[in-house]
This record gives C-alpha cells, structure tokens and sequence, in this order.
C-alpha cells in the first residue's frame, strides 16, 4: 500500500494541473515543494513576474499613448525598481494565495522541503530544517521545472553581472545594459529595459533572433526596438566580462568593447533535476537537465512522469499546464488524447507578437501553395482610438481548400488576438467563416475579417483569370 496514489515534484503551471486533475479523478494527490517557491519559476521569478513588470513599464511610461500626446508623454517622470516590483510582488501575492487555496480545496497535501528518489516509488523529503520524511507513491510525476544557464566561465554577481532571476534583486533601473543572448526571454527584458529609457544592447552569436517566428513580424520588432534605442550585435560572442566599480565592460570576440551598468545572460534554461538524485529511481537527463519522455509524458520507467520545462521544447506555461493534466489522466488510467500539435505562441515583447501553425518559411520549403491576406491596425477604427499604428495581423490561408495554415499576429493584444485564429484552425474551419463572421466594431478582432477579405479577393482574382 503507497502512501498515496500521485506523487508530483515541484509545484509549477505542470505540476499543479497535475496534482489537481489526480484529485478530481478521486485519487489521492501529494505534492512536494519548498516552502517559499509556492507556484514554482512560473509565479516567483518568471512568468508572471515578468509579464507584470512589462505591463508597468507599459503604464508609468506612458509608451502606448505617445501616438496621442506626444513622445515626451509620461505618466511618472521618474519611475523607480521600487514602481516596477511593487505590482509584481503583489501580484506574485495573489497568485501564490489562488494556488495555495485551489490545492487545498482538491486535498492535495502538501509536502515542504525538496525531493530526491531512493527508489523508484519513494521519495526522500528534506524540508530545510533537518527533518526527513520518506513518501511512498504508485505513480510519480516529475515538475520541477528549469533555472537560467549559467556558463561556467561567467563570474555571477546578482548585481553588475546578473542572470533573468536576478532583474527582481536589482535595486536601480540601469541606465545601460548589455543583453547576451536573443532568446525569447532576453527579447523581453531588453525591449523592457529599452522602453524605461536603458541603454540597451543585444549580443548573439546567430543570425538573427527568434528565428522559429515569421520574419516580417521579427524584422518589424527589431524596427521597433531600434526605435528605443536598441542596439544589436549578431553573430557576435561574448568573450570576457570586465567587473568595475561602476559597471562592467563586454569584450566581444570581435574585439569590440562595450560597457554598461548590468549585464544580463540570457543563455537558455537549465533543468533542475541534479538534486533528484535520478539514477536511483534507473533515470538520467541530459546535460541541460531533461527528461525524454513519450507521448504520454512517460519517462523510461513507466510509473514515473516528467512534464514542463524539465522535458524541453516548447517550455511555455501553457503547454506545461495541458502536458501535467494529460500526464495525470493517463497516470490514473484515464483515456486521454496526444497534446494538440496546434499550440500557440506568445512573446511579451513591446510590442507583443504571438503565432499559431506555419510561418511563410516553413510553407514555403515544404511547398505548399498558400496566400497572404494582411490586416493593419491603423486601418481599423480600434487602432486609431488606442493608438497602436503598427499592429499587423497576417493570415496564411491555402490556395487548395482556402483553410488556415498559420496565423501571426504584431502589436497590442497579440496574445489575446491569437485565439481566435486558433478557434477556427483547431475546429477545421476555412477563410469563409472569417469572411462571413461578424465582428463587433470597433475591435482588433475586426482585423481577422479583413485579413481574410484580403486573402479571398487575392485568390479570387487568380481563379478569373484561370
């Protein structure tokens, strides 16, 4: 007899839908997490933080009004660390408060401290003060999610020399700042940072940045950022870091220098399994610290689970939400389907960009016939009130069955926007319902109609002439 039917380590976006959906099955649920990351990365230092911050740098700089009143237009002259993490911590209040009292309302108990295996059905709980508690489980879930890379030859400060986790610890806004890496997260800080006025610069070693979204809304992003003073250096590397007094100096590979007040490394994301101690339980992960699993989130052993970021790609919140749900179904024997392959995607950059399907690229090498219907924010009413100019909503429909093929979305509500796209693509619909919808007006959401005007006359004017 285990002590309980549905172990889960860590208590993240994954492992929360997983511990619940256990309860709701009538299992019985239990969850290890240290007492202080209630939520996981997601609520504490990523995500949520993260998104906060940007919506208050969205409202005290006053940057998503200055269309109307003018580029000097601001609501708080001088905005302090102290402006920006206020909102976060309150939210990260809130939501640690919601999450706490959904686990306890599903009786999901709760176990303090970090997990290790010491076999594969136990686990060995260590909860800060010395006291072990061993807790036998039939099936367990691993959740525990990833930290920030962090290369071995980078001395790490937490204040001149600083990974993502640590932006909450700053205690001035910089007045420049150096951004190693163009990943998803270093994107967001820098194009934040940019908007409170921080000289920014952006090193990568690639091409270009963000390379998996459409290229028109990447090229359209970098104007953007350009236009915030952004500097970019692709197909640069970061050789060395000089720590001075009152900053610090890049030197590139190049032989270039750049100095700035923080640098901030955004190497990609590491999985925190190296205290689990896998080998006793007759798993491993690789060097970034995943988990292989199948299409059930089954690891090798077949009781034990892995969901989330500690499996890799697409380390989103919402995926990990869905894959802890499907993880436990099937954990308890409950028929469940694969995971949709259509997820959409959303950067919280200023201005946001989100996507679903294929981009032109992608159709464009697997040579699939498609057309191009455009929206532009300023040709809608909504846009003009809110004063978003540059928004694009572009729709990739195929010129065979007129279905969607990929929808990409530029500027304010992107992520929101997305869904409706999203709707129609996962319920097989074609271009015609966009066409023959009607949306409320003024709306951004107007925009999927005229995108899809757009397609349709295009891919009419070819059949007249066919």
């Amino acid at each position: 007899m285990y002590d309980c039917d549905v172990l889960v380590l860590g208590s993240g976006p994954g492992g929360q839908k997983a511990a619940i959906a256990t309860a709701k099955l009538g299992k019985r649920a239990a969850m290890v997490e240290r007492r202080d990351m209630i939520g996981g990365v997601c609520i504490n230092t990523g995500t949520i933080p993260s998104k906060t911050l940007r919506e208050a740098v969205l409202y005290l700089t006053g940057l998503s009004q200055r269309e109307m009143y003018g580029q000097s237009y601001r609501v708080k002259e001088d905005i302090t660390i102290t402006d920006l993490l206020s909102r976060a911590q309150h939210v990260i209040g809130r939501e640690v408060d919601v999450i706490r009292s959904q686990l306890t309302r599903n009786r999901v108990t709760m176990l303090p401290g970090m997990g290790s295996f010491v076999d594969e059905h136990t686990v060995e709980v260590v909860d800060g003060t010395g006291r072990e508690t061993r807790v036998t489980a039939e099936k367990i879930v691993i959740a525990t999610g990833t930290q920030p890379a962090r290369p071995a030859t980078v001395e790490f400060d937490g204040r001149t020399i600083i990974d993502s986790d640590d932006i909450l610890a700053l205690d001035r806004v910089p007045q420049s700042m150096i951004v190693v890496g163009a990943g998803v997260i270093g994107i967001e800080y820098a194009s934040m940072f940019a908007a409170l006025g921080s000289k920014v610069t952006v090193v990568e070693a690639r091409e270009r940045m963000l390379d998996f979204c459409d290229i028109e809304v990447i090229e359209a992003l970098k104007y953007h950022l350009r236009d915030l003073a952004v500097t970019f250096r692709f197909r640069e590397t970061v050789a060395a870091v000089e720590r001075h007094a009152n900053g610090a100096i890049a030197i590139l590979e190049s032989g270039k220098k750049i100095p700035a007040e923080v640098v901030m490394y955004s190497a990609g994301r590491q999985g925190m399994t190296e205290s689990l101690r896998l080998e006793n339980a007759g798993l491993a992960a690789d060097k970034r610290g995943r988990i292989t699993v199948d299409e059930y989130f089954r690891t090798e052993v077949a009781h034990i689970y892995a969901v989330g970021d500690v499996i890799g790609f697409p380390a989103l919140a919402a995926t990990s939400m869905e894959q802890g749900r499907l993880a436990a179904h099937h954990a308890c024997g409950e028929p469940v389907q694969a995971l949709s392959t259509l997820q959409p995607i959303g950067i919280y950059t200023i201005p946001e960009i989100s996507f679903i399907g294929k981009t032109e690229d992608e159709l464009t090498a697997a040579r699939i016939p498609y057309e191009v219907g455009i929206s532009r924010y300023r040709e809608l009413a909504r846009g003009q009130i809110i004063g978003d100019s540059y928004g694009v909503l572009k729709l990739l429909v195929s010129s065979a069955d007129r279905s969607l093929l990929g929808i990409h979305v530029f500027g304010t509500g992107a992520t929101e926007l997305i869904h409706i796209g999203q709707a129609v693509m996962g319920c097989g619909g074609t271009v015609d319902y966009l066409v023959d919808a009607v949306f409320n007006y003024p709306t951004l959401a107007e925009s999927y109609k005229v995108a899809a005007l757009d397609a349709m006359n295009k891919i009419r004017q070819i059949d007249h002439m066919g």
